[in-house]
């Protein structure tokens, strides 16, 4: 029988392309379904009255610094944006409104673009590229990140996921408990198996 663990995400969380690496290195990957749940990290912040590390220059030093110690612990290509942070509510916004057999290649070329080949995903032209990998309808797609839905729908998931608690990203939720951070997703794989 397949499991699912919610994984609450943004592109332009660090710890959440790690946790995504992570994902893909895992042998149960074949027993775990993995729920993407996209959310605005600043808007949870803003709701959670949280400072994010990006806007303070310490935590900012180390998170940076715990970024490159699990990239390289984990094997994972990583480099951190020279552009962080970036304004990610298109690329967001893009994931809720492309069909369901992109997402999984959007999800991981975004995250790529970002976090492995230092790129700027709030760029017309970077998305561009993005869509053209990915083999989608620019047209349709700067349409529809401009629909009311989907803005309605993002906003609807950020205020959810505030709404049960969750504070940053990533957050893995398994039997409706909470993993927050990239290092307890062997925490959300052991629920799993209870």
């Amino acid at each position: 029988m397949t499991k699912s663990i919610e994984f609450y995400f943004d592109f332009i969380s660090p710890y959440s392309y790690l946790a995504f690496k992570k994902t893909k290195s895992l042998k149960v990957k074949s027993s775990i379904n993995f729920i993407y749940k996209p959310i605005l990290l600043g808007g949870l912040h803003k709701l959670g009255g949280i400072t994010a590390p990006a806007f303070n220059e310490r935590k900012m030093k180390n998170m940076k610094n715990d970024c490159i110690l699990i990239a390289q612990k984990n094997n994972i290509e990583f480099i951190w944006n020279s552009k962080f942070p970036i304004n990610s509510l298109d690329i967001m916004r893009g994931y809720l409104s492309i069909e369901n057999e992109f997402k999984e290649k959007y999800f991981e070329i975004c995250f790529n673009a970002y976090w492995k080949n230092d790129l700027d995903i709030s760029n017309s032209e970077v998305i561009n590229n993005i869509l053209e990998q990915c083999k989608l309808n620019k047209k349709k797609f700067f349409e529809k990140i401009k629909n009311e839905e989907i803005k309605e729908e993002l906003k609807e998931l950020t205020n959810n996921a505030f709404k049960n608690d969750i504070f940053g990203a990533p957050t893995f939720v398994v039997n409706k408990k909470i993993f927050w951070g990239q290092d307890r997703l062997e925490y959300a794989l052991d629920e799993c198996k209870n």
